[in-house]
């Protein structure tokens, strides 16, 4: 199994906030800093699975759980763990731009709740879905189309720019 990464296209979020790039694998386990990360010895496909599992005692506390590419754009932090255990040096090397939308009807699927847009033929999913008095979206648009929900506001917003 491989323990790291090159492009954030391949993570498998969530990911997790890791402080270090000191990051070795000895003997199938991986340590950060003289702490177990993973223990890649344990059966399971997903870090949190073998982490459970691992006889090891000084476990690397993982305090923030990131969903998405937009979360982990938005954190300060560069270095990150996916859920099978990969490691990443993120760096923002891409400029979207950001466009407020209206938002014209949401409905509720499943556990997620479905945002339709004005301007924008696809549904967008949110895991929480906004307060009544949100009404505009900011979209991130990558390569020219609407990608990625990054924030809500009650009033338009001027468009914008990230780096992703």
């Amino acid at each position: 199994m491989q323990d790291r990464v090159d492009t954030w296209e391949d993570l498998v979020f969530p990911v997790y906030v890791i402080h270090s790039e000191n990051v070795e694998l000895i003997d199938g386990i991986l340590w950060l800093d003289n702490q177990v990360l993973d223990d890649k010895n344990m059966v399971g496909d997903t870090l949190g699975i073998r982490r459970m599992q691992t006889p090891m005692k000084n476990l690397y506390s993982l305090r923030y759980m990131i969903r998405d590419i937009i979360g982990m754009s938005q954190h300060r932090g560069k270095n990150f763990v996916d859920n099978h255990g990969r490691v990443i040096a993120y760096e923002k090397t891409e400029k979207c731009k950001i466009h407020y939308h209206k938002i014209t009807k949401r409905f509720k699927r499943g556990v997620a709740t479905m945002i339709k847009f004005k301007g924008i033929d696809r549904l967008m999913e949110v895991a929480t879905p906004p307060s009544e008095d949100v009404a505009w979206a900011g979209i991130v648009y990558r390569r020219g189309l609407p990608w990625e929900i990054r924030d809500f506001a009650v009033e338009e917003q001027k468009s914008t720019w990230c780096m992703i």
